[in-house]
């Protein structure tokens, strides 16, 4: 089109320069990144295996290496009632049906009657030599109050559980499967109630891993 003088009408251009739009869409890209990945985090809950604790040897481990198994968390006392049962049952579970699905994970405890005043050398030397135990074992700690470790402060306000001085001993059931956190106290029988519970657990782990192969 001519304008009055006889020239020809530019009209501006609407378009940034390519020199612009390169670094532009680098930066549009990253943000969008940076996003995504910001999110993913946010949406990631902590949950038991999340948490880091010390074994018996005083190592500091991950409980990450249990995740995708059934997981008997318990506090254990070598000076309880239940002591003898409690732990041949325990090790018995550990022979039957670990270490690939199924792990006890024991924690010394002697927050309840002060029934475990020996040191984590002598708790190690007293259920390795007394029963064999050859499940894992961690250092002793407080499993409720003030003084909680992380994963049992979790555990505890999962299970919306109330430890007493009666109580003893928790035992936790974790499973994989139904991402399910189940509780009982200690004067019930391993063999009887919990055995069966978690021997189900494990079939369908088992189970579950036949049908992605």
């Amino acid at each position: 089109m001519l304008d009055p003088e006889g020239s020809v009408e530019h009209k501006p251009s609407s378009s940034l320069p390519k020199v612009f739009l390169i670094p532009l869409a680098m930066l549009l890209a990253i943000a969008a990144l940076l996003l995504l990945a910001f999110s993913a985090t946010q949406q990631k809950e902590p949950d038991f295996y999340t948490f880091k604790v010390v074994n018996i040897r005083g190592k500091l481990v991950s409980l990450e290496k249990y995740r995708g198994s059934v997981s008997l968390v318990v506090n254990v006392a070598s000076e309880c009632g239940y002591t003898d049962s409690h732990y041949k049952a325990l090790q018995q579970l550990q022979r039957d049906l670990g270490p690939y699905h199924f792990n006890v994970l024991a924690f010394p405890c002697n927050q309840f009657g002060q029934q475990e005043p020996d040191t984590n050398k002598e708790i190690e030397s007293f259920a390795r030599k007394t029963y064999g135990a050859s499940f894992p074992m961690f250092s002793k700690i407080a499993v409720s109050g003030a003084g909680a470790i992380p994963a049992f402060k979790y555990l505890i306000a999962q299970t919306h559980t109330h430890m007493h001085t009666y109580t003893l001993m928790l035992i936790i059931v974790l499973s994989p499967v139904c991402l399910s956190v189940s509780s009982f106290i200690a004067s019930i029988s391993l063999q009887r109630e919990i055995r069966p519970y978690v021997t189900e657990l494990v079939r369908k782990i088992i189970l579950k891993k036949k049908d992605e192969l």
